[in-house]
């Protein structure tokens, strides 16, 4: 018995490592596409990968919930009394059984708790590696607005177009935010394009994303900087590439 125990025990410690060693080669694979991808100019998307990862996230959840309500359930019917003067007695567990009821379980949901945190660093990795291709634009967050600067856009005398609380960029450009903040922490978050990324004062911090399609997405201060934190909202305006490059060029004659 303590043998066949012994046995399950070690099968069962080896399934979060087994998940651990299959999603580091997942890992790589996603890494060496994307460069492969970015070689091809076609974009990443990790917006719709985080929505996947989140999909998966509430199975997880859901699946746990479950298999403990059914758990629950059956306990509940089997081991209530019958009548009120039954009194019940614990089943005798040797510390092997005792380790095994609580370490097997746990084996089994870490493994696919491994794989979607595995998943999620891939993830990471891929918004933390700006495409070769992109635009970059500068930002000044402060008390209480976003002030964007275009420096592939200046005149002879160093003055670029910006654009306050009003961010246009071109569909299909990877766009590199790289961010400061004049006064205190403020955190830049994009809902539709799930990102966000904090602006320090004294520190450049950068993110990057993908507009896949001509359309208006709201921009808020995640990071409370004051009385007017709540007020402190932009718009990314995604425009086709022409529209957008005339845009520029309007705005840049008038400097």
């Amino acid at each position: 018995m303590i043998k066949r125990l012994w046995t399950v025990l070690a099968t069962a410690g080896t399934i979060p490592f087994l998940s651990l060693s299959a999603f580091a080669e997942t890992f790589n694979n996603t890494v060496d596409s994307n460069l492969k991808l970015t070689a091809m100019e076609v974009l990443p998307d990790p917006a719709a990968h985080w929505d996947e990862l989140w999909h998966e996230l509430m199975m997880d959840i859901y699946a746990i919930g479950i298999v403990y309500s059914i758990i629950a359930i059956y306990a509940v019917l089997k081991f209530t009394r019958k009548e009120p003067t039954q009194v019940g007695t614990g089943v005798k567990l040797t510390p092997l059984q005792s380790i095994a009821w609580a370490a097997i379980p746990a084996f089994c949901f870490m493994a696919d708790d491994f794989y979607l945190a595995a998943k999620g660093w891939a993830l990471f990795n891929d918004q933390r590696r700006v495409p070769a291709n992109h635009m970059e634009v500068k930002l000044v967050g402060e008390m209480w607005g976003w002030n964007y600067s275009y420096p592939n856009a200046c005149n002879a005398a160093g003055d670029c177009v910006e654009a306050y609380n009003e961010l246009r960029v071109p569909v299909g450009k990877a766009i590199l935010l790289r961010m400061v903040s004049s006064d205190v922490l403020h955190s830049h978050y994009i809902p539709d394009f799930r990102i966000k990324e904090d602006l320090m004062p004294g520190r450049v911090t950068y993110i990057w994303f993908n507009p896949t399609a001509p359309g208006e997405h709201v921009v808020t201060c995640n990071e409370y900087c004051g009385a007017m934190h709540s007020g402190m909202v932009a718009n990314v305006i995604a425009m086709p590439p022409a529209e957008f490059d005339a845009w520029l060029a309007e705005e840049k004659s008038d400097l």
